[in-house]
C-alpha cells in the first residue's frame, strides 16, 4: 500500500471556523496529520468563517467557487473537510465540484481500517464503514469513480467500490450479519471479564488522546517489572497506532499484582459510528478500578485533548471511574532532574526514558489499594474452600503451613475480610 512520492495524492483542506479561534486552528492542523496518516498530500487551505455552517453546502454558496478555482491552481486531486459532511451536503458538493470529496470521518474511518489487525477490530471498522457510507451512496459512489486508484481501502479498487456497488439492501444485510457477529465476540468478552472480576487482581486502563503515549507507557511497565519483550506491544509516533485491546499482568516486586489494558486513543470528532462499532472493546474502562489518563505534556493543546477524552468517557459510562492523571512527555518540558513530579492526582513523567515508573505504580498502589486491610489469618484444613478462595482471590503475602492449619498473611478487599475475619489471629 506504500506509495512513492510521486503518486501521491493532492488534497485541498476546507474548513468552517465557528468563532473557535484557536480550537480552529488546532483542528485544522490535526485534519492535516489525519490526512498525511492516509498517504495523501496536503497542498493548500481554504476556510470560512462563518456563525453556522451552511445546509446545503457546508460552506457558502461564493466560497464554493474560491474551492474550485484554488483546487484548479494547486491542481488538486481531491477536497478534504474538517467535519462530518451530512449525505445532502456531500451530493450537493459533488454536483458543483468536480473532484472526489471526504471529509473528517472517512479520513479517520480509513486509518482504523488500516491500522485494524484482530479479527474483532477489522468487524468493528467494517461496521462503522458501512454505517457511515449507506446514507452516502450516491455521493461516495461519485467520489470514488473520480478518485480511481488512490490509497485506502474505501476509495481503492478492489474491496472498497465493491461494496459501494452493493444496493442499499445488501449493505443493510452486511450491517445486521456484522452486529451479530460483534454480539458474539462481546459476549465472549465479557464471560472473559466476569472471570477477572472473580480475582481481586485490581484492574487498571490506559484511556488518552491519539499519540498521547499510552502504548509507550505499557511497554515500559513490562520493562520495569516483566522483563519479556515478547510482552511488548507497538508503539510508534503517529495517529492511532494501537487499534486492539491489549492487557498485561503486571507483577511488580513487593506490591500487588495488577491488570494493565490498553485499547484505542481519542481524537476530536472522533466518529459516533466508531465509538458505538468498539463500545465493547472500549467498555473496559467501565470495568476498571482505575484509569490512567495518559496526557501528551508537550503538545500546547493539551487541555483540549483532556476535555475531549472526558466527553468520550462521559459517553461510554466510565466518567466517574476513578483517574490518575499521567503526564507525559514532560521531559521535553520540564528539566529531567524534576521528573517524575507528583502533585494530588497527577503525576509527570517520561515514558519513553522509563522515569517515573516505580513512583506511578507507587500512586497507583496508594488509590488503588486503600480500602484494602492487611492481616493475618489461620484457616483450619478442615476449611480448605477457605483458603482457596483466599489463595485465589487475595493478595498472600506469605503462607505457611502448620500442624492447627494454614496461616496467612493477606491483603483483601474489606467485604472478604468482613466475611472471614473470625479466622484472624
Amino acid at each position: 500500500m506504500e506509495q512513492n512520492k510521486e503518486t501521491k495524492k493532492r488534497a485541498l483542506l476546507i474548513g468552517v471556523n465557528l468563532n473557535d479561534g484557536d480550537d480552529f486552528d488546532h483542528s485544522m492542523k490535526e485534519l492535516s496529520s489525519l490526512v498525511k496518516a492516509c498517504r495523501y498530500e496536503p497542498v493548500g487551505i481554504v476556510t470560512q468563517n462563518l456563525p453556522a455552517v451552511h445546509t446545503a453546502l457546508y460552506i457558502g454558496t461564493g466560497k464554493v467557487t474560491e474551492v474550485k478555482e484554488t483546487a484548479s491552481l494547486l491542481e488538486a486531486d481531491l477536497l478534504i473537510f474538517d467535519n462530518a459532511l451530512t449525505p445532502t451536503q456531500l451530493r450537493n458538493l459533488q454536483d458543483e465540484l468536480d473532484l472526489p470529496i471526504f471529509d473528517r470521518t472517512y479520513l479517520i474511518l480509513e486509518i482504523f481500517k488500516e491500522r485494524a489487525h484482530t479479527k474483532e477490530a477489522k468487524l468493528q471498522v467494517e461496521l462503522a464503514s458501512l454505517q457511515y457510507m449507506l446514507p452516502r451512496l450516491v455521493g461516495m459512489r461519485a467520489s470514488l469513480s473520480r478518485q480511481g486508484g488512490a490509497s485506502g481501502s474505501l476509495s481503492s479498487k478492489g474491496a472498497g467500490e465493491k461494496k459501494l456497488e452493493l444496493d442499499r439492501r445488501h449493505i443493510e444485510h452486511q450491517i445486521s450479519e456484522l452486529k451479530k457477529s460483534l454480539e458474539q465476540i462481546s459476549k465472549d468478552r465479557n464471560t472473559q471479564r466476569k472471570k477477572r472480576n472473580v480475582s481481586s487482581i485490581p484492574k487498571v486502563a490506559l484511556v488518552g488522546y491519539t499519540n498521547a503515549g499510552k502504548s509507550t507507557l505499557l511497554n515500559a511497565f513490562v520493562d520495569f517489572y516483566l522483563k519479556d519483550e515478547s510482552k511488548k506491544v507497538l508503539e510508534k509516533d503517529m495517529l492511532f497506532a494501537t487499534l486492539d485491546t491489549t492487557v498485561r499482568k503486571i507483577t511488580p516486586p513487593d506490591n500487588q499484582d495488577f491488570l494493565l489494558s490498553d485499547t484505542v486513543g481519542f481524537i476530536d470528532k472522533l466518529p459516533h459510528n466508531l465509538v458505538q462499532a468498539f463500545r465493547s472493546t472500549l467498555e473496559e474502562v467501565r470495568y476498571a478500578d482505575l484509569l490512567l489518563e495518559v496526557i501528551d505534556f508537550s503538545d500546547e493543546n493539551y487541555k483540549e485533548h483532556m476535555l475531549v477524552t472526558q466527553d468520550i468517557l462521559k459517553e461510554l459510562g466510565a466518567g466517574g471511574v476513578p483517574a490518575l492523571y499521567v503526564f507525559n512527555k514532560a521531559d521535553r518540558i520540564m528539566d529531567v532532574s524534576l521528573l517524575p513530579k507528583i502533585s494530588e492526582n497527577k503525576i509527570y513523567i517520561s515514558a519513553k526514558n522509563g522515569i517515573g515508573i516505580r513512583e506511578l505504580t507507587e500512586e497507583m498502589n496508594r488509590l488503588l489499594f486503600s480500602s484494602y486491610i492487611d492481616c493475618k489469618m489461620r484457616i483450619p484444613y478442615e476449611s480448605g474452600n477457605i483458603s482457596s478462595y483466599l489463595l485465589e482471590t487475595a493478595y498472600v503475602k506469605s503462607a505457611d503451613y502448620l500442624p492447627e492449619g494454614i496461616c496467612l498473611e493477606l491483603r483483601l478487599r474489606q467485604s472478604d475480610y468482613e466475611k472471614w475475619k473470625g479466622y484472624c489471629i
